[in-house]
């Protein structure tokens, strides 16, 4: 039994943190519609559909870089100090190489946007906060590189100081530029939903370079001296089919979300209002499981990494628990309370109906939810990445998404069709993935090594 504890103590003591910063990635978010929503509507608009266009490209490289989950912590819990230098050098050199092919496709934002016939006065200011952002890209990249070694080290304050004084100079930024300044000899211009883009840039900036020299004593020792392996290109190869899987495994998954708030659009404003509310408490909730899921793919690469296949094993079903446990509490709460969690959103009468009557679906999913993001996790940190993309892709788009669709346009089922689209789904690729783990974990469980030998 004191195994047991003693892993749920290592697992919440990384979890927590990797929850705070979640949250404060997605105050950060929260801080930009607020603001550039007091000084223009249309504006947030904006920001709403070019956030959501820049961010399914960056997940693209995101994903990639989550592959230094298993690798940094295999690598540590085989104590190979190399591997691990070798593992950091290579993930910051990706995440430049990435940053083109990413910037690069944050251009056609204005034509890709026309065409899904998105509003004509939106789409000229989501293409300027988008083109903005592109500044941003490489160094959103190098900060999570650095985020998911310091992650898988078992380093976490540093991370958690940079993002409380990151939201701090995000909203001294967007304050600044939305609305313009004036005094002591200065006198700078409303921006908009532009200003929110530059401070959403500047402070990509300031966290990448702050976060490398809060941690340098940690790093420091692994990115000197450069090592020539690092930028092999078999070993690369190697990264990419490992990586490529998670980033498509999060764009099907984070696709899955948006195109329901996009068939939400065509029933209405009001539902799409109601939806975007709704769908922000889940999205709340679910940064728990999925900080859980982050210290699931650590413990169990490191129990891999020293060799220890009954340890991977107890923190698998740890974590699976763990997250189920508190998703389900997370439940309770939200059929409990759905009037409550409205009013927080709006006031407007027609819209809180339609969100009340969605909260028991978001209910109804939240344990399927979390079970899914920390059954990811634990295959991660085994190096399993291709089946559960393919089950990613299985479980929302060749049924979650069509089945929603039909209910509402064609079963006239209304909003709620869509989100029993997403109930079924999440049900499905639940359990699809912990199949997969019994799968994977009754098996050999061995370390992953990139070079050639």
């Amino acid at each position: 039994m004191s195994l047991w504890r003693h892993e749920f103590r290592q697992q919440l003591r990384l979890a927590l943190p990797v929850v705070l910063t979640n949250l404060g990635m997605m105050a950060m978010g929260l801080v930009d519609v607020i603001m550039v929503g007091h000084h223009s509507t249309v504006g947030a608009g904006a920001i709403a559909i070019g956030n959501g266009y820049a961010f399914l490209m960056l997940a693209v490289g995101l994903g990639i870089l989550l592959a230094l989950d298993p690798l940094v912590s295999q690598a540590a819990g085989a104590g190979d100090e190399s591997g691990v230098a070798r593992s950091l050098q290579r993930g910051l050199f990706l995440a430049l190489l990435l940053s083109v092919p990413i910037g690069l496709a944050l251009g056609p934002v204005e034509a890709v946007l026309t065409w899904l016939r998105q509003p004509a006065e939106v789409v000229p200011l989501a293409r300027d906060y988008v083109h903005v952002l592109v500044g941003g890209v490489p160094f959103f990249l190098i900060f999570a590189a650095l985020r998911q070694t310091l992650q898988a080290l078992g380093k976490l304050r540093p991370i958690v100081v940079v993002i409380v004084v990151a939201n701090l100079l995000n909203v001294v930024l967007n304050r600044v530029l939305v609305f313009g300044w004036e005094g002591a000899g200065v006198d700078l211009p409303a921006l908009g939903s532009t200003g929110s883009a530059w401070a959403t840039t500047l402070s990509r900036v300031f966290m990448a370079a702050t976060l490398l020299l809060v941690s340098w004593p940690v790093l420091g020792p692994r990115l000197r001296p450069l090592d020539p392996r690092a930028f092999a290109f078999a070993p690369l190869m190697r990264w990419l089919r490992l990586g490529l899987p998670i980033a498509a495994q999060m764009v099907f998954e984070m696709g899955a979300f948006h195109a329901v708030g996009v068939f939400m659009g065509m029933l209405g404003a009001l539902e799409l209002a109601a939806n975007q509310y709704v769908l922000s408490v889940a999205s709340v909730t679910f940064m728990v499981p999925l900080g859980i899921s982050t210290a699931a793919s650590v413990r169990v690469g490191w129990n891999i990494g020293r060799g220890d296949p009954e340890g991977a094993r107890r923190a698998a079903l740890v974590s699976l628990w763990t997250g189920a446990g508190f998703m389900g509490v997370m439940a309770c709460l939200l059929l409990a309370f759905p009037e409550a969690l409205t009013a927080v959103f709006t006031e407007d009468p027609a819209v809180a109906v339609i969100a009340i009557s969605l909260f028991p679906l978001a209910a109804t999913f939240q344990v399927f939810d979390g079970l899914q993001v920390v059954a990811n996790g634990v295959l991660r940190g085994a190096g399993d990445t291709r089946v559960p993309a393919l089950l990613n892709l299985l479980a929302y788009w060749a049924f979650a998404i069509p089945f929603g669709w039909w209910l509402t346009f064609r079963a006239d089922a209304g909003p709620a069709g869509l989100w029993w689209g997403l109930v079924t789904g999440l049900v499905l690729v639940a359990g699809l993935l912990l199949v997969r783990v019994r799968i994977r974990f009754a098996g050999t469980l061995e370390r992953m090594i990139l070079e050639d030998h």
